[in-house]
């Protein structure tokens, strides 16, 4: 399969080591010259950002192209005004995100599930339609278990070692809190929470005042 990302090299290692050597990749940081270059059977995962909705008016272009769309601070419906066709995925670009054994992915269209299940199939990954929102569902839970463990520390409960340790032999996490926040990366942490909180107003996705202080 032709694998183009959208993105930095990390984006394009995160993506060879998920699907493996069996693909043919290439990669560009320019949406715009890279999606005018692209080829019709092209599986697109755009990694940037997108909370500016003009900048992705370039898909509605390519109709034909089947995008995976990184929507870690926004949902596709809220992309879809830009114009997007309806021919997008929704997937979170965050570091460590990609590279599981699951791929979390929401619609933007439900008749497109037959598309989907055909592309992971050729991807060789397991994966899993969850609801169109800011975040998904793993990235949210993360980000607030480590959100949690913030105050825990803030509030001179534990301290960060102990926490790290207590989660990863208590429940089998393979990082503690901590560990896997400088691996996603401090901003990426608030900037997820704080989209979640402005999408719900739920005081569970407040950021911690700690956590802010370290980005």
């Amino acid at each position: 399969m032709d694998i183009l990302v959208i993105g930095e090299p990390t984006h394009l290692e995160e993506a060879r080591q998920k699907f493996g050597a069996g693909h043919r990749y290439r990669s560009s940081i320019s949406r715009q010259e890279s999606l005018i270059a692209s080829r019709p059977n092209d599986v697109v995962f755009d990694f940037f950002l997108n909370e500016d909705k003009s900048s992705l008016t370039v898909y509605s272009a390519q109709p034909t192209l089947s995008a995976f769309i990184n929507v870690s601070m926004i949902n596709l419906k809220q992309l879809a005004e830009a114009g997007l066709p309806n021919t997008v995925f929704g997937f979170c670009g965050l570091p460590t995100f990609l590279n599981r054994e699951l791929l979390e992915v929401s619609l933007l269209n439900q008749d497109h599930q037959n598309r989907l299940k055909k592309i992971c199939g050729d991807l060789h990954t397991n994966y899993q339609i969850v609801t169109d929102r800011v975040g998904l569902v793993t990235p949210r839970v993360i980000c607030m278990i480590i959100n949690e463990a913030y105050c825990t520390v803030e509030e001179g409960t534990a301290s960060r070692e102990d926490i790290d340790e207590a989660m990863k032999l208590g429940t089998n996490y393979p990082f503690g809190p901590f560990e896997w926040c400088d691996r996603i990366g401090v901003k990426n942490v608030c900037r997820l929470l704080g989209a979640m909180y402005e999408e719900t107003m739920d005081e569970r996705y407040k950021v911690c005042e700690l956590l802010r202080k370290q980005q």
